[in-house]
């Protein structure tokens, strides 16, 4: 029997895939808590390899935890390094933000991406800033090829990302072009053979669905 995506139960979380979904379904199923604690630790670790921006991140453990503890719909009885969220506080619907187009610097961008580069400039680590840095040049390319239909120059992405970033976020660029490390994720790139030289710590790529 073919096992379709129309017959399957809904992504929770859309962004960590099918895959990840099928392993935590798998860790609740554990009978000995220690080893399902354990499974858990290490499927933690692979929800964190598959985003850059969780990669060796301290900051973002817990939000990590909390993604597991979401997915396995709060059903999963593990010694957790934090306490699980509480469903009722997630369900509860925020306020709604005033969301005008007229304040965006660049509408091609949309409001999400100075989002995500507000959270980058808080990163400390100097090699996880540049791992967001390359993830959003990567974005960027990616929104701004689909509004213009031609792919900009790297220059020109790492010029917006400092003007939006107020030019906290940085990266050399003869490095970027060199490792083709702007290009958008569904293409091959030279930054893979660049980043496994480094040393194989490529990871939750990253992303996506």
């Amino acid at each position: 029997m073919h096992n379709y995506n129309s017959i399957r139960p809904g992504l929770i979380l859309k962004e960590y895939g099918r895959n990840i979904q099928n392993l935590v379904t798998h860790v609740k199923s554990i009978e000995d808590r220690t080893e399902r604690t354990a499974k858990a630790t290490a499927l933690v670790e692979l929800m964190k390899q598959i985003n850059p921006v969780f990669k060796d991140n301290p900051e973002q453990d817990q939000k990590v935890w909390d993604d597991l503890f979401i997915i396995c719909g709060f059903e999963l009885d593990i010694d957790s390094p934090y306490p699980a969220p509480e469903k009722e506080v997630l369900e509860k619907k925020p306020d709604r933000l005033a969301y005008t187009q007229n304040n965006l610097t660049f509408k091609h961008y949309g409001r999400n991406l100075e989002l995500l580069i507000d959270e980058a400039r808080k990163i400390e680590d100097k090699e996880n800033r540049e791992n967001a840095v390359i993830y959003l040049g990567r974005l960027m390319r990616g929104f701004h090829n689909t509004w213009s239909r031609e792919m900009p120059d790297e220059s020109v992405i790492l010029k917006n990302m400092k003007r939006l970033s107020d030019n906290e976020l940085d990266i050399d660029l003869e490095k970027v072009k060199e490792n083709n490390l702007f290009e958008p994720f569904h293409k091959e790139r030279k930054s893979n053979n660049y980043n496994n030289n480094k040393g194989g710590k490529r990871n939750f790529k990253k992303r996506r669905n």
